[in-house]
């Protein structure tokens, strides 16, 4: 955990100062380490928030690319859906899954409503099959919880 702070400390730095290459470059980063670390972190809940900052930072700096930014909050969005719904995971993880995806879900609701929609989201907020967030309160209430938390 701490390589991936230092990895996303480093790349916010660099994004404030304007080195938009060197903070895509960290954040990409970061990224490899959150999705390999996510089914892997002691703390379910630290692991979950690492993969959503990690897309969540890609995403805004790829805001003057909306198509492009629209992708990293789908795909954080739509992992934590699978997350939730693999039962072969902890419930700790499915849980902490489930606390954050209200997170990708409301950005990815704010970014549509100051860009538009693209066939990602679309197809993504729009669907009806497992990964659809009908399914995911179903598969929250399975996981015993229903309560919504912010990283």
């Amino acid at each position: 955990m701490e390589h991936w702070k230092s990895t996303i400390l480093k790349g916010n730095s660099c994004f404030n100062r304007g080195d938009l290459v060197d903070a895509r470059e960290l954040y990409l980063q970061a990224l490899a380490l959150a999705q390999v670390l996510l089914e892997r972190w002691k703390d379910p809940d630290e692991a979950v928030a690492a993969f959503v900052i990690s897309h969540h930072n890609l995403a805004d700096l790829h805001l003057s690319q909306p198509e492009e930014s629209a992708e990293y909050l789908c795909s954080a969005h739509q992992r934590l859906l699978q997350v939730i719904s693999n039962t072969r995971l902890t419930p700790a993880l499915r849980q902490a899954a489930f606390r954050h995806s209200n997170k990708t879900y409301s950005e990815l609701l704010g970014f549509i409503s100051e860009h538009g929609e693209y066939p990602r989201t679309h197809r993504l907020l729009n669907s009806s099959g497992e990964h659809s967030r009908s399914a995911l309160q179903r598969n929250a209430a399975a996981a015993g919880t229903l309560s919504f938390g912010v990283h």
